[in-house]
């Protein structure tokens, strides 16, 4: 057998474990977060610290009923709770996690993770299409408006590191970072903003708060998970959280350096800054409200695009001149 192969099926099976793995602690760290924010306990019953509650949660949605609506569009319904966790998934395959651990190293890294991450939208629609709800159909339709706004200073920030390194290789771009320093700090009038922008476009794609009018509970009950029920209702929950963990770890790579740090660069320098960013998303999600619909809109292209295209074109200067 091909050995690129080999090596792309062991460390994908790796890869998927752990980022699995973290999505449930993830979820167990997010309610202790929440709790601690909020003077509560937060999980404390099942296994050390409530340590346990991500799988009694995963054992009850396996035990409940599978409801499909009458009047839904029973194919697509039940295919593309499947499809959001695998594109979630999918975008981790090029993420150099240190220099030797990464499933596919691309050399077009950087548009295949924001390709990847664009398509997640199309699952989200197929539900609320699919589900024949009102408000199912209407966070679907948000959903795709918000990812088709905010694809566009998440490109565009994206770029920046990719002009001051010169590739759109992940790998080189971490290394670009180790050499020169991170982009956070050189050019830090550039890539701090850049950085901004792509964490505030991060949270817009991964729907979480203040930019989550797709799900919207106030509004929209559940959004586009109104009318799923338990295994395919964990799918959605857990692409959501994977996605987000995900964007982290790009974040990471794209601005902060990667593998790189003090003393021995490696794989904990890259895990710290992912969970950092993770832990990050959430305290946002914890503090903050809601944007309206017109708000959302209005911080994207008054603000954001305008200053993504500056930052391109400061970035784009900068390799020429420095």
């Amino acid at each position: 057998m091909n050995e690129g192969l080999v090596h792309g099926v062991v460390y994908s099976v790796v890869i998927v474990t752990v980022v699995l793995t973290a999505t449930a602690m993830a979820l167990w760290f997010e309610r202790k977060f929440a709790a601690r924010l909020q003077t509560r306990l937060g999980p404390t019953m099942v296994g050390p610290s409530g340590l346990l509650q991500p799988v009694a949660d995963l054992l009850k949605l396996l035990q409940k009923e599978d409801i499909v609506p009458a009047n839904a569009d029973p194919a697509i319904f039940n295919l593309v709770p499947l499809l959001a966790a695998l594109a979630a998934l999918g975008a981790a395959a090029v993420v150099p996690f240190s220099p030797s651990v990464v499933a596919a190293d691309l050399d077009v890294g950087v548009l295949y993770v924001l390709a990847v991450g664009a398509i997640t939208v199309l699952p989200v629609f197929g539900a609320g299409w699919a589900s024949n709800n009102k408000l199912a159909l209407l966070g679907g339709m948000r959903a795709v408006a918000q990812s088709i706004s905010y694809e566009v200073p998440l490109l565009l920030s994206a770029m920046v590191p990719v002009i001051l390194s010169g590739s759109l290789r992940l790998g080189t771009i971490v290394q670009a970072q180790a050499d020169h320093h991170w982009f956070v700090v050189w050019p830090f009038f550039i890539g701090i903003p850049a950085f901004v922008v792509f964490v505030l476009a991060m949270l817009a794609e991964s729907n979480r708060i203040p930019f989550d009018i797709p799900e919207a509970e106030s509004e929209l009950v559940a959004g586009v998970t109104t009318e799923y029920t338990g295994i395919k209702f964990a799918l959605f929950y857990m692409a959501e959280y994977i996605h987000t963990l995900v964007a982290s770890a790009v974040g990471a790579a794209l601005f902060l350096g990667g593998w790189d740090g003090p003393f021995r660069p490696g794989l904990h320098w890259m895990v710290l800054k992912t969970l950092l960013l993770f832990v990050a998303v959430y305290w946002i999600r914890w503090s903050l409200l809601r944007f309206r619909a017109d708000q959302l809109m209005g911080l994207c292209w008054k603000y954001l695009v305008p200053m993504s295209v500056v930052l391109v074109g400061a970035a784009a200067a900068w390799a020429v001149l420095a």
